[in-house]
């Protein structure tokens, strides 16, 4: 029997990287995909190839910072669906490694309305569904740098801290009402989002990359494959857990 069956997962950023290869994956265990994600185009490519697969998924275009878009994107999914099962809050932007003095306003202000201010609309939307239907699990896409500095800039560590504390919150708050929230922190992971940064070899990222233990930078399917894991029963006491998926670059 496939992990997710008679599942429906709700993906943010399910277009391109981790969101991605979640939609993929949990499609292929047999969950029923609402992949949702600003860019429609590209999101409406993945949802055509999860169903050549013979999976079953729904594209929905989200603005996360958006209420309206939110709850319009989670409506869709409903109606489609029924219910929402599954959610992994994965859409997400980098703030270009600023320190405090070189983010302006404008910066500071895109960076957490969509890593966490996103989340928070994402999450109230398909929340109290979940609590009517007595179960939920909550997957919330956090960073090394929800630990450790470095990892981003001022306004994107700030961000990634605040999702780790959320999700313990949101454990605590509605864990005994059936709902399951952990977050996974992944180091430096190829997407579309690091691509350039790798392809450019900053030398001060790529230092970090090499010099984790695992050597190397990790894949999307490899963060992938931890939230398979946090969104079946193979975690059902797991609650309020911050998962490191880094090659151990805070070990060092």
């Amino acid at each position: 029997m496939a992990k997710l069956d008679n599942k429906v997962a709700f993906i943010t950023g399910a277009g391109s990287g981790m969101g991605k290869a979640q939609a993929s994956l949990f499609a292929k265990e047999g969950a029923k995909v609402i992949a949702a994600d600003i860019n429609l185009d590209g999101v409406k490519k993945v949802v055509d190839q999860i169903k050549a697969e013979g999976g079953n998924a729904l594209a929905v275009e989200i603005d996360v910072s958006n209420k309206a878009s939110v709850e319009t994107a989670v409506n869709k999914g409903l109606d489609q669906f029924g219910r929402i099962d599954i959610l992994s809050n994965t859409a997400g932007i980098l703030d270009g490694y600023a320190p405090t003095l070189e983010t302006s306003e404008e910066l500071w202000d895109r960076t957490i309305n969509i890593n966490l201010k996103g989340v928070y609309y994402v999450t109230n939307a398909v929340l109290p569904q979940m609590i009517e239907n007595g179960q939920g699990v909550v997957i919330n896409i956090a960073s090394i740098a929800a630990f450790v500095a470095g990892g981003g800039g001022a306004a994107y560590t700030a961000s990634k801290h605040a999702i780790a504390g959320y999700t313990k919150q949101l454990s605590f708050d509605y864990g005994q009402k059936g709902i399951r929230a952990n977050a996974i922190a992944p180091g430096a992971v190829e997407t579309g989002m690091t691509k350039q940064i790798f392809e450019e070899g900053s030398a001060a990222v790529m230092e970090a990359v090499n010099s984790v233990p695992a050597g190397r930078y990790g894949q999307a399917a490899e963060i992938a494959n931890v939230a398979l894991f946090l969104a079946s029963e193979d975690a059902s006491f797991m609650h309020g857990a911050i998962v490191p998926v880094d090659g151990g670059w805070i070990v060092k």
